[in-house]
């Protein structure tokens, strides 16, 4: 599933050829995709103004300050290109007066569109902060009292925006965190390792253009190439790259954890 640096660099690969355009015309080939009020709840005749992003949701915002808001689910991408013939899984068409299609394709139809006549606001006050920008003071706050593993926790959305699986396993490797331990139970210290962390890893992900573990490109097909970089996630296993004791893994939260036994230990809470 895409995860923040991936829909970030969406963003920025859309952005050059959406923003300043004049959507002509909608092609809705799945209304079920589509979760907006009114028939379609895409805008005619609107000119595009910008694009943002709060963790994993991006939002193409219109000069009216209407927003359409995308998830990309497992599978979902947007795709601009001139081509005429829609390619398979196809769900929705913007035509743009220059002529170019941005399409949503989905495979898995995980994903979705939704149209904020008012913005993404109301929308993304209910995700938490944005973990691009994570503070240490701000995620140990969010975590004070919680008893989950501390991996589940980077997982929920409403706790922090934009972390995945395969970023907070990489993440909690970076900070020496064992992931089943309690989230509430972090100190000053390993605050500020997780968050500083959180913050690195995801920036280096963006600037190599998100990882492509299957199907994610960003606006214009390129495939990112972070996955080469990967210290823990998919490895589990394989020798540590830091320590080169053999990594280990299970279930947290319903999704595959690895983690390093050496230099990540568990620390007893009780």
């Amino acid at each position: 599933m895409p995860e923040l640096p991936e829909v970030e660099c969406l963003r920025r690969s859309l952005e050059p050829g959406l923003v300043g355009r004049t959507v002509r015309r909608v092609i809705i080939r799945r209304r079920d995709i589509v979760s907006s009020p009114g028939t379609t709840g895409l805008p005619v005749g609107v000119t595009i103004e910008l694009l943002q992003r709060h963790g994993k949701q991006l939002a193409i915002i219109d000069q009216l300050g209407g927003a359409v808001i995308v998830q990309l689910g497992m599978t979902g991408g947007l795709f601009l290109s001139d081509a005429v013939r829609h390619p398979p899984h196809t769900h929705v068409v913007w035509v743009l007066d220059s002529g170019m299609r941005l399409r949503f394709i989905d495979a898995r139809r995980f994903g979705g569109i939704a149209y904020a006549p008012e913005g993404p606001g109301a929308l993304w006050a209910r995700l938490g902060p944005d973990a691009l920008h994570i503070r240490a003071d701000v995620l140990r706050r969010r975590l004070n009292g919680s008893r989950r593993a501390i991996k589940a926790a980077l997982l929920d959305q409403h706790i922090l925006a934009g972390v995945g699986n395969i970023y907070a396993d990489e993440a909690l490797h970076a900070a020496g965190v064992h992931p089943a331990r309690p989230a509430g139970g972090l100190g000053h210290a390993e605050s500020r390792a997780l968050a500083g962390a959180i913050r690195t890893i995801l920036r280096s992900a963006v600037e190599a253009g998100g990882s492509t573990i299957r199907d994610y490109r960003d606006g214009a097909g390129r495939a990112g190439f972070f996955q080469r970089r990967h210290s823990v996630y998919g490895r589990g296993g394989l020798p540590c790259l830091r320590c080169g004791r053999a990594l280990e893994k299970c279930l947290i939260a319903q999704r595959t954890t690895v983690w390093c036994p050496s230099c990540q230990p568990p620390v007893d809470s009780g």
